[in-house]
């Protein structure tokens, strides 16, 4: 049985990928690899992340475009730049963007 792992970052953090130019804010967290065999194969070997790491939901960006990313732990840094993410969900996620971390919706007060 593997040890449980703490997740290195948190739900509202502004992130970028260690390889791949871009950057998003954490919606989600899975305790270890939670997607398809068939999204993992297609990663190329020599890159591929191990399974038995926190994996998180990314509302990402890249220079082009918004998308929602699927990234391991091992592959993420936090994003330091205080830039906001641009994409257009993050309105119905979260709120103000403070110190490189979103605050929840959840968490605001009435």
């Amino acid at each position: 049985m593997s040890e449980l792992r703490n997740a290195k970052f948190q739900i509202g953090q502004v992130v970028k990928h260690r390889v791949y130019p871009f950057r998003g804010v954490i919606f989600d967290v899975d305790p270890t690899f939670s997607n398809t065999e068939e999204w993992w194969q297609s990663i190329p070997e020599e890159i591929r992340p191990v399974k038995d790491q926190p994996y998180y939901h990314l509302l990402a960006e890249n220079s082009e475009t918004e998308y929602v990313a699927y990234v391991s732990e091992q592959n993420l840094l936090p994003d330091n730049t205080g830039e906001p993410v641009r994409h257009p969900q993050i309105a119905e996620i979260f709120g103000e963007l403070n110190s490189g971390i979103y605050e929840s919706l959840g968490n605001r007060p009435h």
